[in-house]
């Protein structure tokens, strides 16, 4: 897009003390990749950068630009997809994520990789189970949800602030009678609990998690297998919890016991439960929503972590269901 030259702001911004690097990107493809997304000409010069076009764009490049400096300089890294991230908060707020960001690890992977909140709702997600025994976290796919649970739980447990770790999912496709699998319990109910055992191995030596399954200090299970327990110095995580039903959901939170902590995640976008059940984790939400103590934390599409083109996936999906209900 041409612009004339009445129409153009040249705006100068100074990065001395930082590594261009980091900054810029290989081969300043970060760069590139900002001047595509707003109508703006980059040029890096020495200790400054250069932008130059139309005068909005140019206010809110450098607003991204300050917002990448901010989260250099609290030791992380910019990556392509943070920086998707940001340009897409400055073009609908006005400010980028990286204040709003925790730095703070939660644990460190198996293969030494720090595991913390990559976007601001994520933030908010872990600030909730911080500092509430229960935590609801409900969004699409992709946004973190079961990754970050299973983190915080082993965060837990390393710190020696739980005993053991309990997590566990609806079987809806096996309606909760999961005799016909072959197999042990474990078995059985493997395949529904596929998600928490990839992030266990991410964060976890295989043998380590091995041991803790063995000694009963982390429990994989079926939700049907928690009636008549009391659940004491645990952290329990529910998955899937848009697949419980109103009872069950009553069942697993009055399964808690002292000094525990539970987090239920889903997406009620996805449920899979037939016409005749309300979905627990839908009715929960007007159940215990003022209850002191109790959190409920919303993920969007913009906390989507995984391929770029999921967050469009989901937005088209959700411009298509409401449609759908018009028509």
């Amino acid at each position: 897009m041409s612009l004339n030259l009445d129409e153009k702001k040249v705006r100068t911004f100074n990065v001395e003390g930082i590594d261009q690097r980091l900054l810029y990107g290989q081969n300043d493809v970060f760069l590139r990749i900002i001047e595509t997304r707003f109508v703006s000409k980059i040029v890096a010069r020495g200790d400054s950068i250069l932008v130059e076009g139309a005068p909005a764009d140019v206010d809110q490049v450098v607003r991204l630009l300050g917002d990448l400096v901010t989260r250099i300089k609290s030791g992380d890294y910019i990556t392509e997809q943070y920086l998707n991230y940001a340009i897409g908060m400055v073009k609908e707020n006005g400010y980028g994520p990286a204040a709003y960001i925790s730095t703070e690890t939660l644990l460190t992977s198996a293969l030494k990789k720090e595991i913390k909140p990559k976007t601001v709702g994520q933030t908010r997600y872990v600030e909730a189970v911080d500092q509430n025994d229960i935590v609801f976290s409900i969004g699409p796919a992709g946004t973190g949800k079961t990754y970050l649970a299973v983190a915080m739980a082993v965060a837990e447990l390393k710190a020696k602030r739980v005993n053991r770790i309990v997590f566990t999912r609806p079987a809806v496709e096996a309606g909760e009678s999961l005799g016909f699998l072959p197999g042990d319990v474990r078995a059985k109910v493997d395949p529904y609990l596929r998600p928490v055992y990839d992030a266990l191995y991410d964060m976890l030596q295989p043998d380590k998690i091995k041991k803790l399954l063995e000694l009963g200090v982390v429990e994989i299970a079926p939700l049907a297998f928690m009636r008549g327990r009391t659940l004491n110095e645990a952290f329990v995580v529910l998955d899937e919890a848009q697949n419980t039903t109103t009872a069950q959901m009553k069942m697993l939170l009055t399964r808690i016991g002292e000094k525990s902590k539970a987090v239920i995640t889903g997406d009620i976008t996805q449920i899979d439960l037939d016409s005749r059940h309300a979905s627990g984790m839908v009715t929960v939400q007007t159940i215990l929503k003022d209850i002191p103590g109790i959190e409920f934390v919303y993920l969007t599409e913009k906390d989507v972590i995984r391929h770029h083109l999921v967050q469009k996936i989901i937005k088209a999906y959700g411009r298509y269901e409401k449609s759908k209900r018009k028509g």
